[in-house]
């Protein structure tokens, strides 16, 4: 089950079949992409593990479209987090602009000076120039790169881990298909064994 997949392959391995047997296709749930998600990019997961799985009964097939939708949403879930952390990060700039910038400031003033703030944390976000500015500003006062992504992660820490959690199950999921599959490939003699 480990052959090399090479991009451009386009001859299927001995008995794996390219595409599902027409028969069967009433089986296969259409993608269920999120807008965003690309169409060409599921196809070629989907064919390159169809390719390594190479299923050869309709119990097969099912278990095989079940491991391309879990490990379509491994990939979801990867990105989603990855987006997360980088709208933490504005939090995490905001958060050490704040410590940096409020310090000494009137309470008179406190709120203005906060309002400020959260507008350079959405410039710094969309702005490169204006990001560069308040990360060399933050490095002066010993906020570097280590310390924001500190702070990324211990205010995101909560979200973060429900999406570890179901990157967790659904490759637990995905493993148990996959040793499914194995079982299924097993002489009748080594199942009893």
């Amino acid at each position: 089950m480990n052959a090399p997949f090479h991009k451009g392959q386009t001859e299927a391995q001995p008995g794996a079949p390219r595409s599902m047997p027409s028969e069967l296709e009433a089986l296969a749930p259409p993608p269920l992409l999120l807008p965003g998600e690309s169409l060409q990019r599921y196809q070629f997961m989907r064919q390159a593990i169809l390719i390594e799985l190479a299923p050869r009964s309709a119990i097969e097939w099912l278990l095989a479209i079940d491991v391309v939708e879990l490990s379509w949403e491994i990939q979801r879930y990867r990105l989603l987090r990855q987006k997360l952390l980088e709208r933490y990060r504005q939090h995490a700039i905001e958060y050490s602009l704040l410590q940096i910038d409020l310090a000494g400031i009137p309470s008179d003033f406190a709120d203005q000076a906060s309002e400020h703030i959260r507008h350079n944390a959405r410039i710094w976000r969309i702005d490169p120039g204006a990001a560069s500015e308040i990360e060399t500003r933050l490095l002066t006062y010993g906020f570097d790169q280590h310390s924001i992504n500190v702070e990324v992660y211990l205010q995101a820490r909560e979200v973060f881990l429900v999406f570890e959690a179901l990157i967790t199950s659904a490759h637990s999921r995905r493993m148990s298909l996959l040793r499914e599959i194995e079982r299924q490939r097993c002489p009748a003699r080594l199942r009893r064994g």
